[in-house]
């Protein structure tokens, strides 16, 4: 069992204990290395010696080569050819601290079958439509992962029968984001921080109009928190961060 098996296996039993409904949900980048499975509380679990180590470790399981995580294409695509070049650079991973992963059903099944309940356990993987084209199988597995157990019932229920959206009053409730705050782009040639591609100049923006990332907001370099443009420390961690 080398690194990547070993980290694997242990965050699979660590989500079991403390939040098994990751083990069917998908869940954040900045939350796997910073709260589900930091180095600083796991490190002897991991048996690895080094941070660096840990980061190498975290680069090739998020970048879904072994099938343990479904994650989305480009960040497969860019995590993946850090991990060919001569250097990987295990900081890529901070550029998708708001990109969601999940585990991937069918390894859980064959790896840890224990760790799942048995009506998951017994489920069938999901997979992409037929006549989808290969180059957009990896998105839609991972759509039919994000979308859970309630996307698959809902799909089988006819409109006729269908039960009204009624939230149980113990059940785990999704946190919601915060209103983005647009910015402007005061002069031509600013380019996105994700992408390097150009943005539109003279207008306010949320989203990059070529790669889609959110760009009002920022992340901590130690803990990946998410903060808000202007903030000199994390609220998180307290690492002092470059103001925009």
């Amino acid at each position: 069992m080398d690194d990547v098996e070993r980290m694997y296996r242990h965050l699979v039993r660590t989500i079991r204990g403390n939040s098994p409904q990751l083990l069917t949900q998908p869940f954040q980048v900045a939350d796997l290395y910073a709260t589900i499975l930091p180095y600083r509380l796991h490190r002897r679990d991991l048996g690895l010696e080094t941070n660096q180590d840990y980061e190498m470790a975290m680069l090739e399981l998020l970048s879904g080569a072994r099938g343990y995580l479904v994650v989305e294409p480009r960040m497969r695509e860019v995590l993946g050819g850090s991990l060919k070049s001569p250097n990987p650079d295990p900081q890529l991973i901070r550029e998708f601290a708001s990109s969601r992963v999940s585990l991937a059903p069918e390894t859980l099944r064959q790896l840890e079958p224990d760790a799942l309940p048995p009506a998951a356990a017994s489920a069938t993987a999901p997979t992409a439509p037929a006549g989808v084209p290969a180059a957009n199988q990896d998105t839609a597995a991972f759509r039919a992962a994000a979308a859970g157990p309630a996307a698959t019932a809902s799909a089988s229920q006819s409109p006729a029968v269908a039960r009204p959206n009624v939230t149980s009053p113990s059940a785990p409730q999704t946190a919601t984001r915060r209103p983005s705050k647009p910015i402007t782009i005061a002069s031509a040639g600013q380019t996105c921080p994700h992408c390097k591609g150009e943005l539109p100049a003279g207008r306010p923006i949320n989203f990059c109009p070529h790669c889609g990332q959110d760009l009002t907001v920022e992340h901590c370099p130690a803990c990946g928190s998410e903060l808000e443009r202007g903030w000199k420390f994390c609220v998180t961690c307290g690492r002092a961060v470059a103001s925009s």
